[in-house]
């Protein structure tokens, strides 16, 4: 087992090394992960702090606690294309594949909607977070609308998210550098809808298209909300995947 690292929380560490384990495949959905006796055991923590670890895996999606069972790995629905744009960027520093490009069409500061007040973790009426508004285009045609939202700590560090020009090395990238907080895992909830009246114009959709609807919340090593974003993606642009055991 990795050594407990002082400067860090207990729970994280282990939360996080658990969470590679799953992310390597060295956990299966449906496998049952380390119980709190043996965490507790093997990291030479508390059970309370092994719980908690446990309780932070569960709340990321990663895992589900089995009444008088067990905790076991889930096989939680992924969003590819953000996935895809994660890795691309971290391999070429380019965060659009080849004909791809976005559109910034609104980019400075607001006031946070209650939900994306309480994604951030700020506390407040109305706090004042940067919002950036993007439409990512090919030579089909829209491919997605979304809009993503910082924190003000993060909008006064990283002034590049005020302009409305391109980040070229990807937002988040761009956010690391800026402030030194590295992104650790994502969050995503899926819903389908109808379009609004701007999404649909902006997606060059008809009037009462469906639209799924991506609301994707981005931590750091800490455990911290980085960045909200929500995506809209018009049909035949809906790009999801799921892996399942059936045996």
């Amino acid at each position: 087992m990795p050594q407990i690292e002082e400067s860090r929380p207990k729970y994280l560490q282990v939360a996080h090394h658990i969470r590679d384990q799953i992310l390597r495949g060295d956990f299966r959905p449906g496998e049952e992960v380390p119980s709190e006796r043996q965490l507790a055991a093997d990291w030479s923590i508390s059970r309370p702090t092994a719980a908690r670890a446990l309780e932070t895996l569960s709340h990321q999606g990663l895992v589900e606690k089995r009444q008088g069972s067990g905790t076991y790995v889930r096989g939680p629905a992924v969003n590819r294309r953000a996935r895809e744009l994660y890795g691309r960027a971290r391999q070429t520093g380019k965060i659009y594949a080849p004909g791809e490009y976005a559109v910034i069409t609104s980019a400075g500061w607001a006031a946070a909607p209650e939900h994306v007040a309480q994604a951030l973790g700020l506390e407040g009426r109305g706090v004042r977070v940067v919002r950036r508004r993007r439409v990512t285009m090919d030579d089909s045609g829209p491919i997605a609308l979304s809009t993503s939202w910082f924190g003000p700590e993060i909008g006064e560090r990283a002034p590049k998210l005020q302009v409305r020009e391109r980040i070229r090395e990807g937002t988040l990238a761009y956010v690391e550098s800026a402030t030194g907080r590295q992104g650790s895992y994502a969050e995503d909830r899926v819903c389908a809808r109808v379009a609004t009246e701007s999404e649909a114009a902006d997606l060059a959709l008809a009037a009462g298209s469906a639209v799924l609807i991506v609301h994707h919340v981005v931590h750091d090593l800490q455990d911290r909300p980085l960045e909200f974003a929500e995506a809209t993606y018009p049909p035949g642009r809906w790009a999801f995947e799921q892996g399942y055991p059936i045996g």
